[in-house]
């Protein structure tokens, strides 16, 4: 098994994959090589986490805060603007099915969303980040089940 962290990571990756705008254009990465041919696409990948003990006996109860970033990449064109917003619309929707990724997690909501155009490599790409906490609770020496 794997770290929580990577599980709800791996759900949220199969949540958004298959939306109408990026398809199966979806990777478990900050780093992906974003040509032309994986565009529309998404790439999701953990930025930080915040941990709390709740607990003083040991095993120490910890409750967590992942917050996730989904970057959607658009090749830019006269619709940019209306590409990134439908791309948010569907990633917002698909993660409010389950916010319990599947029951490794208490919840999960978006926090901030963040548009830019970027005009460096190949061609010019739009992009927006929507960055996404997740709260979960594990056993310090458990960190593969959720509590």
């Amino acid at each position: 098994m794997a770290h929580l962290r990577k599980q709800i990571r791996d759900n949220v990756v199969t949540a958004l994959t298959g939306l109408s705008t990026t398809g199966s254009r979806v990777y478990a990465s900050r780093v992906y090589p974003m040509a032309a041919a994986n565009l529309p696409g998404l790439c999701v990948y953990a930025r930080s986490e915040e941990v709390e003990t709740t607990t003083i006996t040991r095993p120490r109860t910890q409750v967590r805060t992942l917050t996730l970033s989904v970057e959607g990449f658009v090749v830019a064109t006269s619709g940019l603007d209306n590409t990134l917003d439908a791309i948010s619309l569907e990633v917002e929707e698909a993660l409010a099915v389950d916010p319990s990724r599947s029951n490794l997690a208490k919840d999960t909501r978006v926090e901030t969303i963040e548009a830019e155009y970027v005009d460096e490599g190949e061609q010019p790409v739009g992009t927006i980040r929507i960055d996404v906490a997740v709260d979960y609770a594990a056993l310090e020496t458990d960190l593969e089940t959720a509590l």
